[in-house]
């Protein structure tokens, strides 16, 4: 889905299952700072529709019977007769939900050369090029091998579709931390610093 944060409008994807069954969520703009609230739009897809109350057509109305007539012969009593059925209560449209826009495929950008320099920590002066557009940062079995106990195993990872990117954490010990806030993702720019674990890393994004 598609956010925008509510100072600066500046747009973001934002992945729908890490709200983790929660109706919102609170992210910080890699741009102004400030934190905004997201929106779980699936929680309201569940919701059963509301229906009217039909009246009840079973009571009937009775007319009320004439004056006794002249000698023994008066007249009978009117028979009581139903009411008529009331018409059909037409139930409401729905309203229809906008879904939100599907993210774009994860791709390099063909003009950009994307890199990452370990600017603190063990392994600091060391700079990695983005080869790929997922890149999975950690200490074992990853893109990007950090020598940092205090990283998880695989504890954060860059996503990149054209010329946005997107740093996601992955539920590590120890978070992931754009401007000393912790976030679950946020989209990061040309020369933005962010901290895993002890190591501190900068994006740096070139002319191809």
């Amino acid at each position: 889905m598609i956010v925008e944060c509510e100072r600066c409008h500046a747009r973001y994807h934002y992945d729908e299952d890490r709200f983790g069954g929660k109706a919102s969520k609170k992210l910080r703009c890699s741009k102004c700072r400030s934190i905004f609230e997201v929106i779980n739009t699936r929680s309201y897809e569940s919701q059963p529709p509301v229906r009217p109350i039909v009246p009840d057509a079973t009571r009937t109305r009775r007319s009320s019977g004439s004056g006794s007539g002249s000698g023994s012969g008066g007249s009978p009593a009117s028979e009581a007769r139903p009411a008529a059925a009331p018409s059909p209560v037409p139930l409401p449209t729905p309203t229809p939900i906008r879904r939100p826009a599907a993210r774009s495929e994860l791709k390099l950008p063909a003009d950009r050369k994307m890199s990452l320099a370990v600017i603190a920590g063990p392994d600091a002066g060391r700079i990695f090029q983005i080869e790929k557009p997922r890149v999975v940062i950690g200490r074992e079995d990853v893109d990007l091998a950090l020598d940092d106990p205090e990283l998880s195993r695989q504890h954060a990872a860059l996503e990149v579709r054209g010329e946005e990117v997107t740093l996601c954490d992955l539920g590590s010990t120890n978070g992931t931390l754009v401007a000393d806030q912790a976030v679950d993702e946020a989209t990061i720019e040309n020369q933005t610093e962010f901290t895993v674990g002890g190591s501190t890393l900068m994006l740096i994004v070139t002319s191809a």
